[in-house]
Protein backbone atom coordinates (compact mmCIF):
# COMPACT_ATOMS: atom_id res chain seq x y z
CA UNK A 1 0.00 0.00 0.00
CA UNK A 2 2.99 2.29 1.10
CA UNK A 3 4.69 1.99 -2.94
CA UNK A 4 1.36 2.54 -4.49
CA UNK A 5 0.64 6.74 -2.57
CA UNK A 6 4.00 7.25 -2.59
CA UNK A 7 3.52 6.29 -6.88
CA UNK A 8 0.71 8.44 -7.17
CA UNK A 9 1.85 11.37 -4.96
CA UNK A 10 5.15 11.25 -7.17
CA UNK A 11 2.99 11.18 -10.12
CA UNK A 12 0.83 13.53 -8.80
CA UNK A 13 4.18 16.16 -8.25
CA UNK A 14 5.75 15.54 -12.28
CA UNK A 15 1.97 16.02 -13.86
CA UNK A 16 1.83 19.47 -11.94
CA UNK A 17 4.62 20.41 -15.01
CA UNK A 18 1.35 22.26 -16.79
CA UNK A 19 3.52 22.33 -20.59
CA UNK A 20 0.36 24.72 -21.28
CA UNK A 21 -0.23 27.20 -18.89
CA UNK A 22 3.63 27.31 -18.31
CA UNK A 23 4.27 28.04 -22.28
CA UNK A 24 1.50 30.32 -22.69
CA UNK A 25 3.11 32.55 -19.65
CA UNK A 26 6.02 32.53 -21.86
CA UNK A 27 4.12 34.64 -24.19
CA UNK A 28 2.01 36.33 -22.12
CA UNK A 29 -0.77 34.67 -21.67
CA UNK A 30 -2.99 32.28 -19.39
CA UNK A 31 -3.59 29.60 -21.81
CA UNK A 32 -7.16 28.87 -19.53
CA UNK A 33 -8.21 32.48 -20.67
CA UNK A 34 -8.05 30.88 -24.20
CA UNK A 35 -10.23 29.08 -26.81
CA UNK A 36 -11.86 26.33 -24.74
CA UNK A 37 -9.97 26.86 -21.79
CA UNK A 38 -8.56 23.82 -21.42
CA UNK A 39 -5.02 23.47 -20.26
CA UNK A 40 -4.03 21.00 -22.67
CA UNK A 41 -2.22 20.18 -26.10
CA UNK A 42 -5.67 20.97 -28.12
CA UNK A 43 -6.53 24.06 -27.09
CA UNK A 44 -2.54 25.59 -27.02
CA UNK A 45 -2.71 23.44 -31.18
CA UNK A 46 -5.35 25.81 -31.90
CA UNK A 47 -4.65 29.14 -29.99
CA UNK A 48 -1.11 28.99 -30.45
CA UNK A 49 -0.06 26.92 -33.49
CA UNK A 50 1.22 23.43 -34.12
CA UNK A 51 4.45 24.03 -32.89
CA UNK A 52 3.09 25.12 -29.50
CA UNK A 53 0.84 22.22 -29.89
CA UNK A 54 3.24 19.69 -29.82
CA UNK A 55 5.88 21.42 -27.64
CA UNK A 56 2.77 20.95 -25.14
CA UNK A 57 2.17 17.15 -26.14
CA UNK A 58 5.59 15.94 -25.63
CA UNK A 59 5.75 18.29 -22.86
CA UNK A 60 2.62 16.06 -21.11
CA UNK A 61 3.60 12.88 -22.64
CA UNK A 62 7.13 13.08 -20.92
CA UNK A 63 6.02 13.97 -17.53
CA UNK A 64 4.39 10.77 -17.10
CA UNK A 65 7.24 8.97 -18.45
CA UNK A 66 9.50 10.68 -16.10
CA UNK A 67 7.01 9.92 -13.10
CA UNK A 68 7.71 5.95 -13.89
CA UNK A 69 10.99 6.12 -14.15
CA UNK A 70 11.76 7.98 -10.79
CA UNK A 71 9.29 5.19 -8.88
CA UNK A 72 10.85 2.62 -10.75
CA UNK A 73 14.31 4.29 -9.86
CA UNK A 74 12.98 4.21 -5.89
CA UNK A 75 11.34 0.81 -5.51
CA UNK A 76 13.60 -1.02 -7.81
CA UNK A 77 15.33 -3.75 -6.49
CA UNK A 78 16.85 -7.17 -7.61
CA UNK A 79 14.72 -9.21 -5.37
CA UNK A 80 11.60 -6.79 -6.19
CA UNK A 81 8.12 -9.13 -7.27
CA UNK A 82 8.18 -8.33 -11.45
CA UNK A 83 4.18 -7.79 -11.32
CA UNK A 84 4.95 -4.71 -8.43
CA UNK A 85 7.17 -3.50 -11.20
CA UNK A 86 3.93 -3.09 -13.54
CA UNK A 87 1.75 -1.76 -10.85
CA UNK A 88 4.50 0.73 -10.50
CA UNK A 89 4.15 1.85 -13.73
CA UNK A 90 0.21 2.04 -13.42
CA UNK A 91 0.18 3.93 -10.00
CA UNK A 92 2.80 6.79 -10.89
CA UNK A 93 1.08 7.21 -14.78
CA UNK A 94 -2.15 7.60 -12.71
CA UNK A 95 -0.78 10.00 -10.27
CA UNK A 96 0.99 12.60 -13.28
CA UNK A 97 -2.69 12.38 -15.06
CA UNK A 98 -4.13 13.63 -11.79
CA UNK A 99 -1.63 16.24 -11.35
CA UNK A 100 -2.06 17.32 -15.04
CA UNK A 101 -6.22 17.20 -14.73
CA UNK A 102 -6.29 18.91 -11.29
CA UNK A 103 -3.08 20.91 -10.36
CA UNK A 104 -3.39 22.36 -6.57
CA UNK A 105 -1.74 25.90 -7.75
CA UNK A 106 -4.23 26.48 -10.91
CA UNK A 107 -7.24 26.28 -8.30
CA UNK A 108 -7.61 22.48 -9.54
CA UNK A 109 -8.12 23.70 -13.43
CA UNK A 110 -6.23 21.84 -15.82
CA UNK A 111 -6.32 19.45 -18.65
CA UNK A 112 -7.47 16.39 -19.58
CA UNK A 113 -5.06 13.74 -19.47
CA UNK A 114 -4.77 12.41 -22.78
CA UNK A 115 -1.21 13.08 -23.61
CA UNK A 116 -0.57 11.92 -20.57
CA UNK A 117 -2.62 8.90 -21.08
CA UNK A 118 -0.34 8.67 -24.18
CA UNK A 119 2.62 8.71 -21.92
CA UNK A 120 1.06 5.68 -19.33
CA UNK A 121 1.00 3.71 -22.70
CA UNK A 122 4.34 4.10 -23.93
CA UNK A 123 5.83 2.91 -20.74
CA UNK A 124 3.59 -0.38 -20.70
CA UNK A 125 3.57 -2.33 -23.99
CA UNK A 126 4.60 -1.64 -27.51
CA UNK A 127 1.96 -3.01 -29.20
CA UNK A 128 -0.75 -0.66 -27.30
CA UNK A 129 1.36 2.36 -28.69
CA UNK A 130 1.42 0.95 -32.12
CA UNK A 131 -2.74 0.34 -31.83
CA UNK A 132 -2.97 3.46 -29.77
CA UNK A 133 -1.37 5.52 -33.07
CA UNK A 134 -3.69 3.50 -35.09
CA UNK A 135 -7.06 4.28 -33.50
CA UNK A 136 -6.38 8.02 -32.14
CA UNK A 137 -4.61 9.11 -35.79
CA UNK A 138 -6.82 7.11 -37.88
CA UNK A 139 -10.07 9.04 -36.59
CA UNK A 140 -8.35 12.24 -36.14
CA UNK A 141 -6.57 12.53 -39.18
CA UNK A 142 -10.44 11.64 -40.84
CA UNK A 143 -12.57 13.52 -38.57
CA UNK A 144 -10.58 16.14 -37.65
CA UNK A 145 -12.22 15.96 -34.27
CA UNK A 146 -9.22 15.53 -31.25
CA UNK A 147 -12.03 14.44 -28.69
CA UNK A 148 -13.77 11.49 -30.86
CA UNK A 149 -9.99 10.28 -30.90
CA UNK A 150 -9.23 10.42 -27.33
CA UNK A 151 -12.42 8.86 -26.48
CA UNK A 152 -11.59 5.54 -28.52
CA UNK A 153 -7.89 5.70 -27.58
CA UNK A 154 -8.89 5.62 -24.04
CA UNK A 155 -11.23 2.74 -24.57
CA UNK A 156 -9.59 0.92 -26.85
CA UNK A 157 -6.37 1.35 -24.25
CA UNK A 158 -9.11 -0.13 -21.51
CA UNK A 159 -10.10 -3.03 -23.61
CA UNK A 160 -6.61 -3.86 -24.52
CA UNK A 161 -5.55 -3.94 -20.34
CA UNK A 162 -8.95 -6.18 -19.64
CA UNK A 163 -7.82 -8.55 -22.72
CA UNK A 164 -4.43 -8.42 -21.78
CA UNK A 165 -4.92 -8.90 -18.23
CA UNK A 166 -7.04 -12.04 -18.63
CA UNK A 167 -4.81 -13.57 -20.94
CA UNK A 168 -1.59 -12.28 -19.65
CA UNK A 169 -0.36 -11.12 -23.20
CA UNK A 170 2.77 -9.07 -23.06
CA UNK A 171 2.73 -6.13 -20.04
CA UNK A 172 0.77 -9.10 -18.33
CA UNK A 173 2.27 -12.10 -18.73
CA UNK A 174 4.17 -11.75 -15.50
CA UNK A 175 1.47 -10.71 -13.25
CA UNK A 176 -1.04 -12.45 -11.13
CA UNK A 177 -4.68 -12.42 -11.46
CA UNK A 178 -5.28 -9.91 -8.18
CA UNK A 179 -2.92 -7.50 -9.83
CA UNK A 180 -4.27 -7.62 -13.04
CA UNK A 181 -7.60 -7.26 -11.95
CA UNK A 182 -6.17 -4.15 -9.60
CA UNK A 183 -4.75 -2.25 -13.03
CA UNK A 184 -8.15 -3.08 -14.65
CA UNK A 185 -9.98 -0.68 -11.61
CA UNK A 186 -7.57 1.74 -11.81
CA UNK A 187 -7.32 2.05 -15.86
CA UNK A 188 -11.21 2.33 -15.62
CA UNK A 189 -11.57 5.01 -13.24
CA UNK A 190 -8.78 6.62 -15.14
CA UNK A 191 -11.19 6.06 -18.86
CA UNK A 192 -14.30 6.82 -16.78
CA UNK A 193 -12.31 10.09 -15.65
CA UNK A 194 -11.55 10.86 -19.18
CA UNK A 195 -15.10 10.47 -20.54
CA UNK A 196 -15.95 12.73 -18.40
CA UNK A 197 -13.87 15.04 -18.56
CA UNK A 198 -14.84 14.89 -22.21
CA UNK A 199 -19.28 15.46 -21.86
CA UNK A 200 -19.35 18.91 -23.71
CA UNK A 201 -17.05 17.73 -26.66
CA UNK A 202 -19.79 14.00 -26.26
CA UNK A 203 -22.43 16.40 -26.23
CA UNK A 204 -20.85 18.80 -29.01
CA UNK A 205 -20.44 15.22 -31.17
CA UNK A 206 -23.81 14.50 -31.18
CA UNK A 207 -25.04 17.62 -32.11
CA UNK A 208 -22.74 18.20 -34.98
CA UNK A 209 -21.13 21.26 -33.36
CA UNK A 210 -18.24 20.30 -32.11
CA UNK A 211 -15.10 22.46 -33.46
CA UNK A 212 -12.43 20.74 -35.40
CA UNK A 213 -8.92 20.61 -35.90
CA UNK A 214 -6.43 20.63 -38.20
CA UNK A 215 -3.08 19.73 -37.28
CA UNK A 216 -1.41 22.76 -39.78
CA UNK A 217 -3.17 25.24 -39.28
CA UNK A 218 -2.32 28.79 -37.62
CA UNK A 219 -3.60 29.22 -34.12
CA UNK A 220 -5.37 32.16 -32.84
CA UNK A 221 -2.25 34.16 -31.33
CA UNK A 222 0.19 32.74 -34.03
CA UNK A 223 -2.26 34.63 -36.62
CA UNK A 224 -2.45 37.91 -34.94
Amino acid sequence: MTMRIVCLVIGYICGLFQTSYILGRMHGIDIREHGSGNAGTTNMLRTMGTKAGLITFFGDVLKTIVAVIICLAIFYRRDVNPEMLQLIKVYASAGAILGHNFPFYLGFKGGKGIACTAGWIITMDPFMVLIGLIVFFGIFLTTHYVSLGSIALYVTFLIEVIIMGAFRLGFFGSITTPVAIECDILTALMCGMAIFRHRQNIVRLAQHTEKKTYLFKKGEMEGK
